[in-house]
Protein backbone atom coordinates (compact mmCIF):
# COMPACT_ATOMS: atom_id res chain seq x y z
CA UNK A 1 0.00 0.00 0.00
CA UNK A 2 0.91 3.15 -0.85
CA UNK A 3 2.04 5.72 1.94
CA UNK A 4 -0.01 8.93 1.52
CA UNK A 5 1.56 12.15 -0.05
CA UNK A 6 1.95 14.61 2.34
CA UNK A 7 3.63 17.16 0.52
CA UNK A 8 1.60 20.42 -0.23
CA UNK A 9 -0.46 20.88 -3.14
CA UNK A 10 1.17 24.38 -5.27
CA UNK A 11 -1.30 25.45 -7.95
CA UNK A 12 0.57 27.65 -10.55
CA UNK A 13 -1.85 29.64 -11.85
CA UNK A 14 -0.58 31.24 -15.24
CA UNK A 15 -1.38 32.91 -18.47
CA UNK A 16 -4.42 35.06 -18.41
CA UNK A 17 -5.78 37.36 -20.66
CA UNK A 18 -3.84 40.45 -20.36
CA UNK A 19 -1.40 41.78 -22.90
CA UNK A 20 1.25 40.65 -20.16
CA UNK A 21 0.13 36.24 -20.81
CA UNK A 22 3.59 35.40 -22.47
CA UNK A 23 5.51 36.97 -19.43
CA UNK A 24 3.42 34.73 -17.45
CA UNK A 25 4.18 31.72 -19.38
CA UNK A 26 7.67 32.97 -18.48
CA UNK A 27 7.54 33.46 -15.02
CA UNK A 28 5.46 30.05 -14.45
CA UNK A 29 8.36 27.77 -16.38
CA UNK A 30 10.89 29.55 -13.79
CA UNK A 31 8.92 28.76 -10.88
CA UNK A 32 8.02 25.33 -11.57
CA UNK A 33 11.64 24.29 -12.42
CA UNK A 34 13.06 26.07 -9.17
CA UNK A 35 10.02 24.75 -6.85
CA UNK A 36 11.14 21.67 -4.64
CA UNK A 37 9.13 18.26 -6.22
CA UNK A 38 9.98 16.45 -2.56
CA UNK A 39 7.85 19.54 -0.60
CA UNK A 40 5.30 20.42 -3.29
CA UNK A 41 3.45 18.15 -5.57
CA UNK A 42 2.97 21.16 -8.32
CA UNK A 43 -0.74 21.51 -10.62
CA UNK A 44 -0.29 23.59 -13.50
CA UNK A 45 -3.45 25.58 -13.84
CA UNK A 46 -3.16 27.79 -17.37
CA UNK A 47 -5.47 30.40 -18.39
CA UNK A 48 -5.84 31.13 -21.89
CA UNK A 49 -6.37 34.48 -24.02
CA UNK A 50 -9.76 34.31 -23.93
CA UNK A 51 -10.35 32.93 -20.80
CA UNK A 52 -10.68 29.44 -21.01
CA UNK A 53 -9.00 27.29 -17.96
CA UNK A 54 -7.06 24.03 -18.77
CA UNK A 55 -4.63 21.70 -16.75
CA UNK A 56 -1.30 22.01 -18.14
CA UNK A 57 1.08 19.52 -18.62
CA UNK A 58 4.97 19.70 -16.98
CA UNK A 59 7.44 20.14 -18.86
CA UNK A 60 10.76 20.92 -16.97
CA UNK A 61 13.27 21.77 -20.41
CA UNK A 62 10.39 24.69 -21.71
CA UNK A 63 11.32 28.30 -21.48
CA UNK A 64 7.61 29.30 -21.62
CA UNK A 65 4.54 26.83 -19.94
CA UNK A 66 1.49 26.91 -22.37
CA UNK A 67 -2.06 27.58 -21.33
CA UNK A 68 -3.30 24.12 -23.66
CA UNK A 69 -3.93 20.90 -21.82
CA UNK A 70 -7.25 19.15 -20.66
CA UNK A 71 -10.11 21.86 -20.28
CA UNK A 72 -11.18 22.86 -16.95
CA UNK A 73 -12.73 24.84 -14.61
CA UNK A 74 -11.99 27.53 -12.23
CA UNK A 75 -13.53 24.96 -9.29
CA UNK A 76 -11.04 22.48 -10.00
CA UNK A 77 -8.65 24.62 -7.40
CA UNK A 78 -10.61 23.43 -4.69
CA UNK A 79 -11.00 19.65 -5.12
CA UNK A 80 -7.05 19.36 -5.04
CA UNK A 81 -7.30 18.67 -1.67
CA UNK A 82 -7.32 19.80 1.91
CA UNK A 83 -3.45 21.18 2.12
CA UNK A 84 -3.41 23.48 -1.18
CA UNK A 85 -1.86 26.97 -1.42
CA UNK A 86 -2.30 29.16 -4.99
CA UNK A 87 0.25 30.91 -6.75
CA UNK A 88 -1.23 33.36 -8.85
CA UNK A 89 1.93 34.35 -11.65
CA UNK A 90 -0.75 36.16 -13.72
CA UNK A 91 0.85 39.68 -14.48
CA UNK A 92 -1.76 42.47 -15.36
CA UNK A 93 -5.37 42.65 -15.32
CA UNK A 94 -7.36 39.54 -14.71
CA UNK A 95 -4.71 38.50 -12.50
CA UNK A 96 -2.55 40.90 -10.41
CA UNK A 97 -5.42 43.63 -9.81
CA UNK A 98 -7.54 41.74 -7.15
CA UNK A 99 -10.31 39.16 -9.27
CA UNK A 100 -7.75 36.33 -9.27
CA UNK A 101 -7.38 36.76 -5.35
CA UNK A 102 -11.23 37.49 -4.73
CA UNK A 103 -11.49 34.21 -6.16
CA UNK A 104 -9.25 32.24 -3.57
CA UNK A 105 -11.11 34.28 -1.37
CA UNK A 106 -14.55 32.93 -2.41
CA UNK A 107 -12.92 29.06 -2.53
CA UNK A 108 -11.00 29.61 1.08
CA UNK A 109 -7.62 28.78 -0.13
CA UNK A 110 -4.32 30.78 0.48
CA UNK A 111 -2.55 32.19 -2.13
CA UNK A 112 0.66 33.56 -2.55
CA UNK A 113 1.12 37.35 -2.64
CA UNK A 114 -1.25 40.09 -1.56
CA UNK A 115 -5.10 40.47 -0.92
CA UNK A 116 -7.85 42.29 -2.93
CA UNK A 117 -7.59 45.47 -1.52
CA UNK A 118 -4.18 45.93 -2.07
CA UNK A 119 -3.55 43.84 -5.21
CA UNK A 120 -6.29 46.12 -7.12
CA UNK A 121 -4.86 49.55 -5.77
CA UNK A 122 -1.00 48.53 -6.73
CA UNK A 123 -2.69 47.69 -10.47
CA UNK A 124 -4.01 50.96 -10.70
CA UNK A 125 -1.18 53.12 -10.94
CA UNK A 126 -3.25 56.57 -10.54
CA UNK A 127 -5.00 55.03 -7.39
CA UNK A 128 -1.67 53.98 -5.89
CA UNK A 129 -0.27 57.64 -6.32
CA UNK A 130 -2.96 58.93 -4.97
CA UNK A 131 -2.49 56.73 -2.08
CA UNK A 132 0.88 57.16 -1.82
CA UNK A 133 0.77 61.00 -1.81
CA UNK A 134 -1.56 60.83 0.59
CA UNK A 135 0.96 59.10 3.07
CA UNK A 136 3.65 61.68 2.42
CA UNK A 137 5.75 59.33 -0.56
CA UNK A 138 7.69 61.71 -3.06
CA UNK A 139 7.18 60.65 -6.69
CA UNK A 140 7.34 62.14 -9.90
CA UNK A 141 4.21 64.53 -10.73
CA UNK A 142 1.28 63.21 -12.15
CA UNK A 143 -2.35 63.40 -14.11
CA UNK A 144 -4.58 60.73 -14.18
CA UNK A 145 -6.80 60.92 -17.43
CA UNK A 146 -10.37 59.20 -18.60
CA UNK A 147 -10.64 58.68 -21.70
CA UNK A 148 -14.10 61.44 -22.14
CA UNK A 149 -11.78 63.83 -21.01
CA UNK A 150 -8.36 63.29 -22.93
CA UNK A 151 -9.57 66.47 -25.23
CA UNK A 152 -6.99 67.71 -27.53
CA UNK A 153 -6.99 71.07 -24.78
CA UNK A 154 -6.81 69.34 -21.96
CA UNK A 155 -4.01 67.12 -23.07
CA UNK A 156 -2.18 70.69 -24.03
CA UNK A 157 -3.03 71.52 -20.56
CA UNK A 158 -1.08 68.31 -19.40
CA UNK A 159 2.06 69.24 -21.29
CA UNK A 160 2.03 72.64 -20.28
CA UNK A 161 2.26 72.17 -16.19
CA UNK A 162 3.90 69.19 -16.21
CA UNK A 163 6.64 70.10 -19.09
CA UNK A 164 7.21 68.05 -22.24
CA UNK A 165 8.90 65.21 -22.23
CA UNK A 166 6.19 63.14 -20.49
CA UNK A 167 5.54 59.22 -19.99
CA UNK A 168 1.95 58.15 -20.79
CA UNK A 169 1.20 54.64 -19.56
CA UNK A 170 -2.28 52.66 -18.87
CA UNK A 171 -3.44 52.27 -15.38
CA UNK A 172 -4.06 49.24 -15.30
CA UNK A 173 -0.87 47.40 -16.91
CA UNK A 174 2.41 46.10 -16.20
CA UNK A 175 5.76 45.48 -17.79
CA UNK A 176 5.84 48.55 -19.69
CA UNK A 177 2.75 47.48 -21.85
CA UNK A 178 1.28 50.34 -23.82
CA UNK A 179 4.15 52.61 -22.22
CA UNK A 180 5.67 55.57 -24.46
CA UNK A 181 7.56 58.96 -24.16
CA UNK A 182 6.13 61.71 -26.10
CA UNK A 183 8.88 64.86 -26.65
CA UNK A 184 5.94 67.05 -28.30
CA UNK A 185 1.82 67.06 -28.95
CA UNK A 186 1.79 65.25 -32.08
CA UNK A 187 3.80 62.64 -29.83
CA UNK A 188 1.70 62.91 -26.91
CA UNK A 189 -1.33 62.08 -28.78
CA UNK A 190 -0.24 59.40 -30.37
CA UNK A 191 0.86 58.05 -26.94
CA UNK A 192 -2.37 58.27 -25.20
CA UNK A 193 -4.02 56.55 -28.59
CA UNK A 194 -1.67 53.63 -27.57
CA UNK A 195 -2.36 53.64 -24.17
CA UNK A 196 -6.11 53.91 -23.83
CA UNK A 197 -6.61 50.43 -25.99
CA UNK A 198 -5.35 49.03 -22.60
CA UNK A 199 -7.26 51.10 -20.49
CA UNK A 200 -10.02 53.52 -20.17
CA UNK A 201 -7.87 55.10 -17.97
CA UNK A 202 -4.12 56.94 -18.30
CA UNK A 203 -1.82 58.06 -16.20
CA UNK A 204 0.45 61.82 -17.59
CA UNK A 205 3.95 61.95 -15.97
CA UNK A 206 6.56 63.99 -16.26
CA UNK A 207 9.73 62.33 -17.10
CA UNK A 208 12.91 62.19 -14.67
CA UNK A 209 16.45 62.56 -15.34
CA UNK A 210 17.59 60.04 -12.84
CA UNK A 211 18.75 56.26 -11.69
CA UNK A 212 16.22 53.48 -11.71
CA UNK A 213 16.53 52.02 -8.45
CA UNK A 214 14.86 48.53 -7.17
CA UNK A 215 13.92 47.15 -4.29
CA UNK A 216 11.93 43.68 -3.11
CA UNK A 217 10.01 43.38 -0.02
CA UNK A 218 9.02 40.12 1.39
CA UNK A 219 6.62 39.74 4.40
CA UNK A 220 3.37 40.15 5.57
CA UNK A 221 3.34 42.73 9.04
CA UNK A 222 6.97 42.62 9.51
CA UNK A 223 8.19 42.80 6.17
CA UNK A 224 12.17 43.68 5.47
CA UNK A 225 13.74 44.80 2.28
CA UNK A 226 16.30 43.49 0.10
CA UNK A 227 19.39 45.22 -1.09
CA UNK A 228 18.62 47.55 -3.76
CA UNK A 229 19.32 47.33 -7.73
CA UNK A 230 19.91 49.34 -10.59
CA UNK A 231 18.71 49.32 -13.61
CA UNK A 232 20.32 50.82 -16.53
CA UNK A 233 18.65 50.93 -19.83
CA UNK A 234 19.38 49.73 -23.24
CA UNK A 235 16.87 51.57 -24.87
CA UNK A 236 15.30 55.33 -24.46
CA UNK A 237 13.89 54.03 -20.95
CA UNK A 238 13.21 50.04 -19.64
CA UNK A 239 10.72 49.46 -22.00
CA UNK A 240 9.17 45.66 -22.79
CA UNK A 241 11.69 44.56 -25.46
CA UNK A 242 14.12 45.97 -22.82
CA UNK A 243 12.87 43.74 -20.30
CA UNK A 244 11.73 40.47 -22.02
CA UNK A 245 12.81 40.46 -25.74
CA UNK A 246 16.07 42.09 -26.38
CA UNK A 247 17.73 41.76 -22.66
CA UNK A 248 20.12 44.90 -23.57
CA UNK A 249 19.55 46.38 -20.20
CA UNK A 250 22.33 46.36 -17.66
CA UNK A 251 21.38 45.14 -13.90
CA UNK A 252 23.73 46.08 -10.87
CA UNK A 253 23.75 44.40 -7.43
CA UNK A 254 23.85 45.71 -5.58
CA UNK A 255 23.10 48.90 -6.75
CA UNK A 256 26.19 51.17 -6.60
CA UNK A 257 24.76 53.37 -3.57
CA UNK A 258 25.86 55.09 0.20
CA UNK A 259 24.99 52.66 2.73
CA UNK A 260 22.46 55.75 3.69
CA UNK A 261 21.43 55.83 0.50
CA UNK A 262 20.69 52.13 0.91
CA UNK A 263 18.95 52.96 4.12
CA UNK A 264 16.63 55.68 2.94
CA UNK A 265 15.50 53.39 0.10
CA UNK A 266 15.22 50.58 1.75
CA UNK A 267 13.25 52.18 4.43
CA UNK A 268 11.00 53.74 1.93
CA UNK A 269 10.00 50.81 -0.07
CA UNK A 270 8.84 49.08 3.62
CA UNK A 271 6.74 52.47 3.78
CA UNK A 272 5.43 52.35 0.65
CA UNK A 273 4.61 48.41 1.29
CA UNK A 274 2.75 49.17 4.45
CA UNK A 275 0.65 52.47 2.93
CA UNK A 276 -0.66 50.05 0.06
CA UNK A 277 -1.52 47.19 2.44
CA UNK A 278 1.06 44.59 1.03
CA UNK A 279 1.36 40.76 2.01
CA UNK A 280 3.64 38.61 1.26
CA UNK A 281 5.55 40.24 -1.68
CA UNK A 282 5.91 43.27 -3.58
CA UNK A 283 8.97 45.10 -5.62
CA UNK A 284 9.41 48.68 -5.10
CA UNK A 285 10.70 50.29 -7.95
CA UNK A 286 11.95 54.10 -8.07
CA UNK A 287 13.58 56.80 -9.79
CA UNK A 288 16.46 58.79 -7.77
CA UNK A 289 17.81 62.28 -8.69
CA UNK A 290 20.87 62.66 -6.72
CA UNK A 291 21.31 66.05 -6.67
CA UNK A 292 17.28 67.01 -6.70
CA UNK A 293 14.12 65.35 -4.83
CA UNK A 294 16.29 62.31 -4.53
CA UNK A 295 14.62 58.86 -4.44
CA UNK A 296 10.58 59.05 -5.93
CA UNK A 297 8.60 56.32 -5.76
CA UNK A 298 7.76 55.15 -9.64
CA UNK A 299 5.26 52.12 -8.88
CA UNK A 300 4.99 48.92 -6.89
CA UNK A 301 4.49 45.47 -8.53
CA UNK A 302 2.42 42.70 -6.42
CA UNK A 303 3.35 39.85 -9.13
CA UNK A 304 6.85 41.01 -9.97
CA UNK A 305 8.55 38.97 -12.42
CA UNK A 306 9.93 35.86 -11.48
CA UNK A 307 11.97 34.99 -15.04
CA UNK A 308 15.40 34.45 -15.29
CA UNK A 309 16.31 38.09 -15.67
CA UNK A 310 14.14 39.00 -13.06
CA UNK A 311 15.20 41.51 -10.65
CA UNK A 312 12.55 40.11 -7.54
CA UNK A 313 14.50 36.99 -7.07
CA UNK A 314 17.89 38.35 -8.17
CA UNK A 315 17.87 40.33 -5.36
CA UNK A 316 16.76 38.09 -2.78
CA UNK A 317 19.46 35.77 -3.63
CA UNK A 318 21.95 38.84 -3.32
CA UNK A 319 20.45 39.40 0.17
CA UNK A 320 21.01 35.68 0.98
CA UNK A 321 17.76 34.26 -0.39
CA UNK A 322 18.45 31.61 -2.46
CA UNK A 323 15.75 30.76 -5.41
CA UNK A 324 14.09 27.74 -3.82
CA UNK A 325 14.18 29.29 -0.11
CA UNK A 326 12.51 32.04 -1.71
CA UNK A 327 9.55 30.16 -2.64
CA UNK A 328 9.55 28.63 0.46
CA UNK A 329 9.33 31.77 2.28
CA UNK A 330 6.34 32.93 -0.02
CA UNK A 331 4.21 29.44 0.44
CA UNK A 332 4.35 30.09 4.22
CA UNK A 333 3.38 33.67 4.55
CA UNK A 334 0.48 32.71 2.40
CA UNK A 335 -0.43 29.79 5.18
CA UNK A 336 -0.06 33.13 7.56
CA UNK A 337 -1.87 34.99 6.27
CA UNK A 338 -4.53 33.09 5.20
CA UNK A 339 -4.58 31.80 9.11
CA UNK A 340 -5.19 35.59 10.23
CA UNK A 341 -7.58 36.03 7.93
CA UNK A 342 -9.84 32.75 9.18
CA UNK A 343 -9.23 34.37 12.63
CA UNK A 344 -10.64 37.30 11.60
CA UNK A 345 -13.91 36.02 9.47
CA UNK A 346 -16.76 34.23 10.55
CA UNK A 347 -17.76 31.51 8.53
Amino acid sequence: MNAPDSRTTVVILFGGQSAEHDVSCVTAAHVMRAADPNKYRLVLVGIGRTGNWVLAQPDATAQRLEAIGQPTTPSIMSTLGPDIVVMPLLHGPLGEDGTVQGFCEILNLPYVGSGVLSSAIAMDKAVAKDVCASHGIAQPRYTAVHESDATPARLQEIATDLALPVFVKPANMGSSVGVSKASNMTELVSATSTAFAYDEWILIEEAIVGREIEVSVLGNHSPRASVPGEIIPGNDFYDYNDKYVDEGAQLLIPAPLTAAQTTVVQQLALKIFAALRCDGMARVDFFFEENGRGFLCNEVNTIPGFTPISMYPKLWQASGLEYSALIDELILLARQRHGRRKRNTQR
